[in-house]
């Protein structure tokens, strides 16, 4: 039974499928080992069995539900022209902050640049059996465009927002052009084994309503209107979101990500005709196993008993040990719907 697919088509399961955003990370030791063979971050994503092996490992330990495969959701800004390295953060080297900056942002149709991908979802997918399920991912037109103005990650986003407040019509630009191309970029991990995808806007959180409504939700309907006919669930994933709760009802996807600032029972009320996946805080794997457990059931009991995802509310963080995703996944794999 492949729980994660069933569940995104609110179909019956005998329990919720679980995985975890950030599964391949620096809290498991094996993935460290890989990540030093490898010698750096953009390596290991350029490198097709390296990726693949970085995509597997959480799978052999945990035997979660699904796999995504490991990549960045800065990797198809290259083949648009973007001058991207990582150090660790990441950084752009010719940031877009101009009419004439979002002129050079040339996606290439058809997309192409991003064939190590391809090639990794391919061995990843000859890998997993047909219980588990390969997601592939993409960065939100408004968290891309976050990063091509600002240059790197930011707390206030201030760059950004003076550009869209200055230059609304350029902005709606450059969103609608990122969507467009991440659509295209999406459609060639579906066809190269992706059996579903996930959309992340991990910086909604910062925009006000009005704000969230015009650059990112707006956007993110044109990418997933241009993603309908893939035949994959989709995933979108509102870091920060929960302000937009009732925004997010009329988004055109089978599935919606929510962090942890978001009761699940009132999500489920709000947003009857999607799946919803999350939500446990990351933080909380931090705690001891007892505790870990206590919070995973009671998300569990809050949660729509068809159509659910268990998930964190956002990445596992590297400081998490690794005992406190086994209590978390263990939790998840024992529970049973009556």
């Amino acid at each position: 039974m492949n729980r994660f697919l069933r569940a995104c088509r609110r179909e019956t399961v005998d329990r919720p499928p679980v995985w975890v955003m950030r599964q391949a990370g620096r809290y498991l030791p094996e993935y460290r080992e890989l990540r030093h063979r490898a010698g750096d971050f953009l390596t290991m994503c350029r490198t097709p069995s390296i990726a693949a092996e970085a995509t597997l490992q959480p799978i052999r330990r945990f035997g979660l539900d699904a796999a995504i495969v490991f990549s960045d959701i800065l990797t198809p800004l290259v083949p648009m022209g973007v001058e991207l390295s990582f150090s660790p953060a990441p950084h752009i080297a010719n940031p877009v902050r101009c009419a004439g900056d979002l002129d050079r942002l040339r996606p290439p149709a058809p997309w192409r640049g991003t064939e190590f991908l391809d090639e990794a979802l391919a061995l990843v997918s000859a890998s997993l059996d047909d219980d588990t399920a390969l997601l592939g991912f993409c960065g939100a037109p408004w968290t891309l465009a976050s990063y091509l103005v600002e240059g790197t990650t930011s707390r206030s986003f201030t760059r950004v927002k003076s550009f869209a407040l200055h230059e609304p019509e350029v902005f709606d630009r450059l969103v609608d052009t990122l969507a467009d191309a991440m659509a295209d970029y999406l459609r060639t991990q579906v066809e190269h084994g992706a059996q579903a995808v996930q959309i992340f806007d991990s910086w909604v959180g910062a925009l006000a309503i009005e704000d969230a409504r015009r650059w990112a939700l707006r956007p993110a309907r044109r990418l997933l209107a241009a993603t309908a006919g893939l035949g994959v669930p989709r995933i979108y994933y509102a870091h920060g979101g929960a302000h937009l709760l009732h925004d997010l009802a009329d988004l055109p996807c089978e599935v919606i990500g929510l962090d942890w600032r978001v009761d699940l029972g009132r999500a489920a009320l709000a947003l009857p005709g999607h799946a919803l996946q999350g939500n446990l805080d990351p933080g909380a794997l931090m705690g001891p196993d007892d505790e870990i457990r206590r919070r995973t059931l009671a998300m569990l009991a809050a949660a729509p008993r068809r159509g659910y995802i268990a998930n964190l509310g956002h990445g596992i963080t590297p400081e998490v040990p690794v005992h406190g995703m086994e209590a978390f996944v263990r939790t998840v794999q024992g529970y049973r719907y009556e």
